[in-house]
């Protein structure tokens, strides 16, 4: 073994000497070699294991993952560690593959929940939507079925952040949550909605307040009527109602 004191070849001029111990068997030695023989006696070594360390890492390195011709397990594997990563994209494409190659999988229905939750959880409320409207189409029946349709409509719910320019969403979310109670009344999500229901026509209460507000200011008081008409069908009073400050949301979501 050869243990370098001073210097390296680098940095090493012309006239400069290196020292080095030379480990032996019994005992050790210094020796005193200029820049030449150093390179000499080691360079063809340290070239060898750049060479070798190089070459480790463009072939040694682990083969990539296979992204064809997999077992259903093994796409929702990959699936799973995809969503685990948030690489919802590669997830996505994940998805479609194993749909692909097994369109029978009884993985299919689990892996489409997954990925809605995930969607949801990274505020992609129209993806989630997508899978939760193909789970429905196939596998609507049954508890699993129920949870989907509730999903659905918290994900309406998250996607709403401004009432003035999600008037549609909401008039359509409050129908849908409505239609939900009707047909699923003893649903174990159905006091869950009921509560969605209640800060949604909050959330309408407000938009008509404010669109009267805004016909008397344009000085058309026959509009700003018909608004306050829409409120009287309402339980709440003006003063039971906070105005939100920071988003819909913080004040009206009913999952905080």
């Amino acid at each position: 073994m050869v243990i370098l004191v001073g210097g390296t070849v680098g940095s090493v001029s012309e006239d400069y000497e290196i020292f080095y111990i030379k480990m032996g068997k019994i005992g050790f030695q210094m020796t005193r070699v200029s820049k030449e023989e150093w390179v000499k006696r080691y360079g063809k070594i340290l070239l060898t294991g750049v060479l070798a360390l190089v070459l480790s890492g463009c072939f040694g390195g682990s083969k990539p993952e296979k992204e064809y011709n997999k077992s259903a397990q093994g796409w929702y594997d990959a699936i799973e560690r995809s969503i685990a990563g948030n690489d919802l994209e590669k997830a996505d494409k994940q998805f479609l593959s194993l749909r692909s190659e097994h369109m029978g999988s009884t993985l299919l229905p689990t892996a489409m929940l997954a990925l809605a939750q995930a969607h949801m959880a990274n505020e992609e409320y129209l993806l989630a939507g997508y899978y939760l409207d193909e789970y429905l189409k196939r596998y609507g029946g049954g508890a699993r079925g129920d949870y989907a349709r509730f999903l659905k409509l918290k994900a309406a719910f998250y996607g709403i952040h401004d009432i003035n320019k999600d008037q549609k969403l909401v008039a359509d979310t409050l129908q849908k949550c409505q239609a939900f109670v009707a047909s699923h009344g003893g649903s174990r999500y159905a006091p869950l909605v009921r509560t969605m229901i209640v800060r949604l026509q909050m959330a309408q209460y407000l938009l008509n307040a404010d669109i009267a507000r805004l016909y008397d200011k344009i000085g058309k008081p026959e509009g700003a009527k018909i608004y306050r008409e829409k409120n009287k069908k309402f339980i709440y009073k003006p003063e039971q109602i906070d105005n939100p400050e920071g988003g819909f949301l913080s004040s009206l979501n009913p999952f905080d």
